[in-house]
């Protein structure tokens, strides 16, 4: 897994590649959550996200929970079809807002 992390609009957009398993998840959850810590404002993309396990799953609801518990917000844009899917099983796409790109998420947020 591989990540990067850039401020737009007053967003903290972390942009996550390659697979997130019980492996990687560690990384990733360190980064979402540094990132929570700094940002009300985080958008998690995941369009390069090959797959996602329970463990990356569980990494997402926490940075989740963490950012609501704060004030803040993660949105997620960008997403895998195969990401998709597996959110789509666990219902989280019933709790995570999705977002088809960057710019219609801030648009979404005025």
């Amino acid at each position: 897994m591989e990540h990067h992390v850039r401020e737009e609009q007053g967003y903290h957009i972390v942009t996550l590649t390659g697979e997130i398993d019980l492996e990687t998840s560690p990384k990733a959850r360190q980064i979402l959550l540094e990132t929570v810590a700094q940002s009300t404002k985080l958008l998690i993309e995941m369009a390069s996200v090959t797959y996602i396990d329970s463990s990356g799953i569980a990494t997402l609801v926490e940075a989740f929970q963490r950012a609501k518990k704060n004030g803040g917000q993660v949105e997620f844009i960008c997403l895998n079809p195969a990401v998709v899917r597996v959110l789509t099983l666990a219902r989280l796409d019933k709790v995570f807002t999705i977002h088809a790109n960057v710019e219609s998420a801030i648009h979404a947020s005025r």
